[in-house]
């Protein structure tokens, strides 16, 4: 009778931990291939572990530049993709190995760069001129050179500028290959310019003599945009989860979450979803 009590309790105790964690349990996960600036910024750190506690879903985050991003996206390794680039992102979908895309935050670039100013670049808030003038005192500027949505942008603005950076760079322009706080890290060991998230910037601790130098032009916008994986082209891809992301993030609760997250009183990001 004692043994019969004790397999009774025993499977009662095994029933209780199988609710407590159910089958399946480990796999209601996403990944998310983003940029760094998401990660960089701090704007995961708050955002993730109000949406895991809500949904029960945890999210699994790669930080690369938005061109590895897509990349990720294009073999089917992610889930969900979070960046920054919107020409390569409408490639994407167009290309079929992304869907329904959404704008859902912005931000803006900034010209970091020394005080003392050698290129004298703050004089107007005009990134145009402001690349100019540094390619012609052959200033020390930084580049992430690693086909991020950051770097997409700095090169589309030499670009505008007139500027074939791609012949013209000497020794002042500096390639790192690395994400953007690494890069500004460099930047900030060479006392150099660098194009910028403002996002990761007012999150980067290591400033040394750096500070913005331009900003306010209107061509500086950085548009967010999300978008699933497409699950006809990669069955894998956990689409319901990954929807359930996507719908939080771009809810009034998402949208309020992504506008309270700010260092020292200023937001980072602003959230601009628009339905339809």
């Amino acid at each position: 009778m004692a043994l019969q009590r004790r397999r009774f309790l025993l499977a009662g105790a095994a029933l209780a931990l199988i609710a407590a964690h159910p089958v399946g349990a480990a796999d209601k996960y996403i990944t998310v291939a983003s940029t760094t600036s998401t990660q960089n910024s701090g704007l995961f750190d708050y955002l993730l572990p109000k949406f895991e506690k809500q949904k029960g879903i945890q999210v699994r985050v790669v930080a690369v530049g938005t061109g590895q991003a897509l990349e990720i996206g294009r073999r089917g390794d992610a889930d969900v993709l979070f960046v920054h680039d919107k020409a390569a992102e409408m490639k994407f979908v167009a290309e079929g190995y992304g869907v329904d895309r959404k704008e859902v935050m912005y931000n803006d670039f900034v010209i970091v760069g020394p005080k003392s100013d050698p290129a004298k670049v703050a004089v107007r808030h005009d990134v145009l001129s402001a690349l100019k003038k540094i390619k012609a005192v052959k200033a020390p500027f930084v580049s992430r050179a690693d086909k991020s949505g950051t770097h997409a942008a700095e090169l589309r603005y030499w670009k505008i500028a007139g500027i074939d950076i791609a012949a013209d760079k000497g020794s002042w322009y500096k390639e790192t290959g690395s994400g953007m706080g690494a890069a500004l890290n460099t930047a900030s060991g060479l006392n150099a310019y660098i194009l910028a998230d403002r996002g990761t910037w007012l999150n980067f601790k290591n400033r040394g003599e750096l500070a913005i130098l331009v900003e306010g032009d209107k061509r500086l916008f950085n548009q967010y945009g999300i978008m699933l994986v497409n699950p006809a082209r990669h069955p894998h891809v956990k689409q319901a989860l990954g929807e359930a992301f996507i719908n939080w993030i771009i809810s009034p609760e998402g949208q309020k979450t992504i506008a309270e997250y700010k260092i020292n009183g200023e937001p980072l990001f602003f959230p601009n979803y628009s339905p339809g």
